[in-house]
């Protein structure tokens, strides 16, 4: 299932072949399953609590891609980000747009001694010769997306595009499959338009009013050269996440989370970013304020069309968050002083 989530065409505001892969994996599984009008998939688990209260698990399907703006008279597409994609990480790379058209990414300035331009310096070159032809194949607005099959490395780690955040969605998939009935309500939420701004868990999260939020997304791996701004990595289990620049998670249901990994034997680690953020930022701030959480993948090489994931890491947090979620979890939503 990991693999072939992550080879699903789905830029953010085209999730739709995501959710119909979800939903024939994992229908039968949820008491009940709708899809919203934003497009966030939203299956509900019921639990069997007397003191219920509602949990939202919240992972996103889109990944990020490239939008044409304009189409030059030789027939090269102008392109823009949709989420977080750098010139870096596109140039030279291979592109698929949704109808299969397929692409090239060049730039309109010598790339020399590793230095690159911006984004709006890159085109698409799908093998036109004019503005005419390239029409009959891209539409202004079609989105793109990298190449990047899945593949196996060395040990347990595998490599593919899409783990931000198709992984997290596998890991939702598998909980919602193994798991028992749990004593609160469980709202799997696979949210939409995640990498342009948490749109999808914020629609969602107004709708649902959870009493608990629960972000699963990847963080970076910072065991690599020059990168230990971080304590996550690869291989190390289950990352659980303290804080980022979205969200301060909260702090008795993070020990909860700790507490839950020793009780299981879970391999876990602390999550702690200096930048990026989730759809548990989004959740935190709805309503009137909800207590949120989050589970990380470590993860080499996010927003690529290589990142690196561990089979081992997708496993703790699986059964990290099974556990957690199926337990009659202390949630207090307020504290009347007076």
């Amino acid at each position: 299932m990991l693999k072939e989530l992550t080879q699903i065409w789905g830029v953010s505001g085209s999730e739709r072949g995501v959710a119909d892969y979800l939903i024939a994996q994992c229908a039968k599984y949820a008491d009940t399953v709708k899809i919203d009008a934003i497009g966030n998939l939203i299956m509900l688990k019921k639990g069997n609590g007397t003191d219920k209260k509602k949990i939202m698990c919240a992972a996103h399907m889109d990944e990020i891609g490239l939008c044409a703006i304009s189409i030059t008279d030789d027939g090269f597409i102008k392109v823009k980000a949709m989420g977080g994609i750098s010139a870096v990480s596109t140039y030279m790379n291979r592109v698929r747009f949704q109808n299969g058209t397929i692409g090239t990414a060049a730039a309109v300035e010598k790339i020399t001694d590793g230095k690159f331009g911006t984004l709006d310096k890159l085109y698409i070159d799908i093998g036109a010769s004019s503005k005419e032809e390239a029409l009959q194949y891209v539409a202004i607005g079609e989105s793109a997306v990298f190449f990047g099959d899945y593949v196996e490395l060395i040990g347990r780690n595998v490599m593919s595009k899409a783990f931000d955040n198709r992984s997290a969605c596998y890991i939702m998939a598998k909980t919602l499959q193994k798991m028992d009935t749990p004593y609160h309500d469980v709202y799997f939420v696979f949210t939409v338009q995640e990498e342009v701004g948490l749109r999808g868990a914020t629609v969602a999260a107004e709708a649902i009013h959870p009493d608990l939020g629960i972000a699963i997304d990847i963080t970076g791996s910072f065991d690599v050269p020059a990168d230990d701004l971080g304590n996550a990595v690869i291989g190390g289990g289950a990352a659980i996440k303290v804080n980022d620049a979205s969200v301060i998670c909260d702090a008795s249901l993070v020990q909860a989370m700790v507490d839950c990994a020793i009780k299981n034997k879970t391999r876990y680690q602390m999550d702690v970013l200096s930048n990026g953020g989730t759809d548990a930022g989004a959740i935190n701030r709805s309503g009137t304020g909800v207590k949120t959480v989050g589970i990380s993948i470590p993860t080499r090489y996010g927003h690529t069309p290589n990142s690196i994931v561990n089979l081992d890491d997708i496993e703790a947090c699986t059964e990290l968050l099974t556990n957690y979620i199926q337990a009659n979890l202390l949630i207090k939503t307020e504290i009347v002083v007076k």
